[in-house]
């Protein structure tokens, strides 16, 4: 009996950018009413395959087969009109455009004469928000929104554009809460029901084993293994991934007992962010932070680092005590922050390797007033060596290099200050687990070296595996303290929830 038609049938596609081979004879066939995972670490190929099949590119050697007929898209709007749609992981929008004119961009509801009927539009993006769970207001400026919530206009586009062949999310659960991403796998769940072929990137193995049927592991840009999910144990994707067992958490000491505070904050707070927030952090140890989408973890750092001052309270950074009035200050104090947006505030994209590295430093890298370029050059050299950055060299533009070198890039600017108390708002947010597990032995090995590290993060056993103690936060206060070894999962999410007393 013969084997039947997959919903997409890509076979054998190759790509080439220059010298560069992102996609060599790879092949991946996804069946009609499934959930397939595309897995591999950045730089693997997954972009560019999807990329291929949704028409953005066009493949040097290979076919293209969509419900067992041939087919070949010269742009993004071919496949959607054919149903072939992907939600990427940085959702491009217009921000002060409002939700419905983001969901039917390109295709407004008219009227008579021509002219966009908006209660039509209206009511057709309700009724889309509905069938995804979102309580949005189609009324409201995407501006206004937070990075979940723009990311569920992003599914609502994508349904407008009637995905109901192929849909493809890359990283769909990066910015979303817990609630956020059980609602939207139950969406995913009833696209696949419906009859959807759904293809999933994501580097959050954990959350896709209730999910998906078929796993396809691709390594610097081959096809490594197609399984079923069920048949691959989590330590067998990783090593299929990265072509070797990996530790995902870096081996440490313990910060020594009785070290001296590196941080220390009383009473900060924020009128309609936080409030009363205190805490230490001494000199080796890394604090976690976890909190809930809106919880105010994101405005506490940036508050620490003096990008929005807080309204009221004290820092002092190994016992003095700085005002963080402006980063400025706070970096001449010795505090340095990592940002959850590494594309908007932790890089300049368009610029090279070397001049983002040197940015934060240039006062040293200068004589009498003239930077020196020759002391550029030595200081990304020495970042490319000490973080294994993957680049052609210093002046490699950094939007060339992929989600996980451009973290190193954004760590390596910091770096560069020589910090004392380094805040990261999740650094590993949308790389892959060889990435993640090199920055947590670029972390490890900083906090070893006496840095005091706040651990922003929304991965809950990252939190729970890299920190020495854990603050939760939710509605702008810290509700519960723990230990690492009174640490848990069900404990963290219940105080994150509310349903904890303040400790």
């Amino acid at each position: 009996m013969s084997e039947p038609a997959a919903r997409l049938d890509l076979r054998h596609l190759s790509k080439s950018f220059g010298g560069i081979r992102a996609l060599h004879d790879v092949s991946l066939r996804v069946a009609a009413g499934s959930v397939h995972a595309l897995l591999g670490e950045n730089g693997a190929g997954k972009s560019t395959l999807v990329k291929i099949a949704t028409g953005l590119l066009q493949a040097d050697a290979g076919d293209m087969l969509l419900d067992g007929a041939a087919c070949r898209f010269t742009s993004p709007m071919q496949a959607r009109r054919a149903g072939v749609v992907a939600v990427y992981q940085d959702p491009k929008m217009f921000p002060h455009l409002d939700v419905a004119e983001n969901i039917f961009m390109g295709q407004y509801r008219t009227g008579p004469g021509g002219l966009i009927d908006r209660a039509v539009m209206y009511r057709a993006a309700t009724a889309l928000l509905r069938t995804i769970e979102s309580d949005l207001d189609p009324t409201a400026l995407v501006a206004g929104l937070s990075v979940g919530e723009v990311q569920f206009v992003e599914f609502a586009r994508a349904l407008a554009d009637r995905a109901d062949r192929v849909l493809f999310l890359d990283e769909p659960t990066a910015s979303l809460s817990p609630a956020e991403t059980g609602r939207l796998f139950r969406v995913i769940r009833g696209m696949r029901d419906a009859g959807t072929a759904v293809v999933i990137i994501s580097h959050r193995l954990e959350e896709l084993r209730d999910l998906v049927d078929t796993v396809t592991v691709l390594r610097d840009g081959g096809h490594v293994v197609t399984a079923p999910a069920t048949a691959l144990s989590g330590a067998e994707i990783v090593r299929a991934m990265v072509g070797r067992t990996l530790s995902l958490v870096a081996p440490r000491p313990a910060p020594t007992a009785g070290a001296e505070t590196r941080l220390a904050v009383r009473g900060l707070t924020l009128a309609g962010s936080f409030d009363d927030v205190g805490f230490d952090i001494r000199a080796g140890e890394i604090v976690g932070m976890f909190g809930l989408v809106g919880a105010g973890r994101t405005e506490i750092a940036q508050a620490l680092f003096g990008i929005t001052p807080p309204d009221a309270g004290s820092v002092a950074v190994d016992g003095r005590a700085v005002a963080p009035r402006s980063p400025r200050r706070m970096l001449a104090a010795g505090l340095a922050y990592v940002p959850e947006d590494r594309e908007k505030q932790g890089l300049v994209p368009s610029l090279s390797l070397r001049l983002n590295v040197a940015a934060t430093v240039l006062d040293r890298l200068a004589r009498w007033g003239v930077l020196r370029r020759a002391r550029e050059v030595a200081l990304a050299v020495r970042s490319i060596a000490a973080l294994a950055i993957r680049t052609n060299g210093t002046e490699a533009v950094v939007s060339s290099l992929s989600g996980g070198n451009r973290q190193k890039v954004v760590l390596a600017k910091w770096l560069a200050i020589d910090p004392k108390v380094l805040l990261l708002d999740e650094p590993t947010h949308g790389i892959d687990v060889g990435a993640k597990a090199q920055v947590h032995a670029i972390v490890a090995g900083l906090a070893a070296r006496g840095v005091a590290v706040l651990l922003i993060s929304s991965d809950l056993p990252e939190i729970l595996a890299m920190s020495d103690r854990v603050l939760v936060v939710a509605g702008g206060r810290i509700v519960a303290r723990f230990d690492a070894d009174e640490a848990s999962e069900v404990g963290i999410l219940t105080a994150a929830s509310g349903l904890r007393e303040a400790a």
